[in-house]
């Protein structure tokens, strides 16, 4: 369903330029976003560490040290302590773990502000780091990569395979989790080490959104100097492989339905104008959970094939439980993704063909005028939705900073979709959209065979259980037919008890 409206789009886009002209930055140490009327006050607090600075054989180090951290005993009070302490509040104290960074996040009433503000300080500032918690954390995590992912969720399976595919070698090029050798290789001494090295001022940017006041503010920044001064976690930018031709890589398990993504590195940043251009043929060609978008209509809505069809040109995780993009998960590269939602198994490679077919027909012959006009339309309202609330603002603003974008992302982006034209947009998919080049992950059965049926290139004719019109299955056969040329050492097969091993 799109979100439209266009009272709502006029409230909303109010709203945000109301709170754009009172981002502040204090060196890119804090950001604040006061809004003078809500009655909340909203924490970011975000550590320029992650997954890729993992120390090599313990790989899921910084995701456990932000769980242990985020769940785990104070100096002061006992973890259960903390969540008996937070329910009154109506409140909770949460983290994400991207590549590139840390976030701790939680928001409360301005009632309760100077009780919550002292156990956030505590949980950051004064760790515990209990070993009863440790173990607890720790199993949590291996039983999510363990368990959870390779068995309970094929579509987050398929594309974190994809990423590891595409970013291997590199700093990016491992689950955040970790997997579960390394994990094993944890202790709790790793975990303090980790802390020691990245969690100071040098790492540090602080976000705080809503009814607070400036005394406040200034409290907090001085408050957390009182974490070591310490030196910039940074790491080389990654530089994932060339990809020459078609490379596969299926995960055999016992699935009912085949989960699909594929994709391949951009050299595309926020806050471009080819970004914003780019941003607009991805939505024509797959907006995420929405279906107007082009591959949703052509797989979904017309052949009934899954639930969804959709196209990414930045990091978008946990896609099946949210509707719109998450502040910081900000990287230095990004992938061109889609991501087929599972079909039948015995429409894998169809669906597979029919996408990457619609994906050459947009590089080859661009965006026509109608679709352009319409897709610029529909943007201008639905990006509104992104950030309606003062924590997601103050997420993106918290991104604007890591992304060094001179203005806010979400104000360039409606800047930039009234003054784009078709022919920039369509060269903007010439110049970062390819079909030749690509790496793609199954999640299937019976993987053997469908090794074979992409070496050999036979065609994959599909059957309906219900009628269709004539020009769909006209269709069919051309998309059943589509040339995939796949040489046997380009495809891999692994057990899914062998992923993330």
């Amino acid at each position: 369903m799109k979100h439209s409206s266009v009272s709502m789009a006029k409230i909303l886009g109010l709203s945000i330029l109301m709170v754009a002209f009172n981002w502040l930055y204090a060196g890119e140490k804090m950001v604040k976003l006061p809004v003078r009327d809500d009655p909340t006050i909203s924490f970011r607090i975000l550590f320029k560490v992650g997954s890729q600075n993992d120390p090599a054989g313990k790989e899921g180090l910084a995701a456990l040290t932000a769980a242990l951290i985020a769940q785990g005993s104070t100096k002061k009070h006992s973890y259960e302590q903390i969540l008996d302490l937070l329910y009154p509040m109506a409140s909770s104290i949460s983290y994400q773990v991207d590549k590139e960074m840390t976030v701790f996040s939680g928001r409360v009433h301005r009632d309760n502000l100077e009780a919550f503000y002292q156990l956030l300080k505590e949980v950051l500032l004064q760790p515990a780091f209990e070993q009863a918690d440790f173990e607890r954390v720790k199993s949590d995590q291996l039983n999510y990569v363990e368990k959870t992912l390779r068995y309970a969720n094929d579509e987050e399976l398929g594309k974190e395979v994809l990423s590891e595919f595409i970013f291997e070698g590199t700093p990016y090029g491992h689950l955040e989790e970790g997997h579960v050798s390394s994990l094993k290789q944890i202790t709790l001494d790793d975990v303090k080490a980790f802390y020691r090295r990245h969690y100071t001022q040098a790492n540090l940017l602080i976000g705080l959104g809503g009814g607070f006041d400036e005394a406040f503010a200034r409290r907090v920044e001085a408050d957390f100097q009182q974490l070591p001064e310490g030196t910039p976690s940074t790491v080389p930018a990654p530089k994932p492989k060339a990809i020459d031709g078609l490379q596969v890589r299926i995960v055999e398990k016992n699935a009912s339905a085949t989960a699909i993504s594929f994709g391949y590195p951009i050299g595309i940043r926020r806050g471009s104008r080819e970004f914003y251009a780019l941003a607009l043929a991805t939505s024509w060609l797959g907006e995420h959970r929405n279906s107007s978008s082009h591959l949703y209509q052509v797989i979904r809505a017309k052949r009934g094939l899954n639930y969804g069809d959709y196209a990414y040109i930045e990091h978008f995780p946990n896609g099946g439980s949210r509707r719109f993009p998450p502040p910081n998960v900000a990287r230095r590269q990004q992938i061109f993704q889609i991501w087929i939602r599972p079909v039948p198994n015995n429409a894998r490679l169809f669906a597979f063909r029919a996408a990457l077919r619609e994906l050459k027909k947009l590089v080859d012959g661009g965006m026509s005028q109608e679709d352009f006009e319409l897709t610029r339309k529909f943007l201008k309202n639905y990006i509104l939705h992104y950030a309606p609330t003062t924590m997601l603002k103050l997420g993106y603003a918290m991104d604007d900073v890591f992304y060094g974008i001179k203005g806010h992302h979400l104000e360039l982006f409606r800047r930039y979709l009234d003054e784009l034209t078709l022919e920039e947009v369509n060269a903007a998919i010439r110049h970062n959209f390819q079909y030749s080049n690509i790496k793609a992950v199954f999640v299937t059965n019976q993987a053997e065979a469908l090794k074979q049926a992409l070496v050999e290139n036979r065609p994959s004719p599909i059957e309906y259980s219900s009628p269709k019109p004539k020009e769909i299955l006209e269709e069919d056969k051309e998309i059943a037919s589509f040339p995939l040329q796949v040489k046997p050492e380009q495809v891999d097969i692994i057990p899914v008890e062998q992923v993330f091993q």
